[in-house]
């Protein structure tokens, strides 16, 4: 109160502040901004341009990263993709190869078959041959012995019972062959 009593006094107006304190003011607040400007603002400017080059290199090595990691991708696509291929065509190759080798074991098994076959009919054939000599040996010695009991002579002629036990033969088949065809 005593202060604007003073003031009162002197007829100045205590809402107006004193030429002097703004003039101190602003002086101090020019040093004040100077001091920022030139020290702080530089120092502020710096770290701001240190953290975007950061952050902008860290991006781009982000970009690159996420660059080699999507050729990796498409290359391990491209590679399985060979590796199914290849798996598809070993696959064929191997059913060709078994269908092959089936065939050729058939092929083997059905000469085989056949050449057993053949030697088994040569077999037969030359047992047959053998059964029918022995056959014509014995069934010529009972004929000669029965006709010879029969006739009443010898018949020890060799020639002469030859003749006697082939033309039995013959009437024996032809009696057989014409017995065949009446049925």
């Amino acid at each position: 109160m005593l202060n604007a009593a003073i003031m009162a006094a002197e007829g100045t107006n205590p809402l107006i502040p004193n030429v002097w304190e703004i003039l101190v003011t602003v002086v101090g607040f020019a040093v004040l901004l100077f001091i920022v400007i030139k020290y702080v603002m530089p120092a502020f400017e710096k770290t701001f341009a240190e953290r975007t080059e950061a952050i902008e290199g860290g991006i781009a090595k982000a970009e690159a990263a996420q660059a080699e990691a999507n050729a990796a991708l498409d290359e391990y696509r491209e590679q399985l993709t060979e590796a199914r291929t290849e798996a598809n065509r070993i696959r064929e190759e191997a059913r060709a190869e078994g269908a092959q080798i089936l065939a050729d074991l058939k092929a083997r098994a059905a000469s085989e078959s056949a050449r057993i076959t053949e030697q088994a009919q040569v077999q037969i054939d030359a047992e047959r041959q053998s059964a029918l000599v022995s056959l014509r040996a014995e069934v010529g010695t009972l004929a000669t012995d029965l006709a010879s009991r029969i006739v009443g002579e010898s018949l020890a002629d060799d020639a002469r019972s030859s003749r006697v036990v082939d033309r039995f033969l013959a009437d024996l088949e032809s009696s057989s062959q014409s017995a065949g065809a009446a049925r």
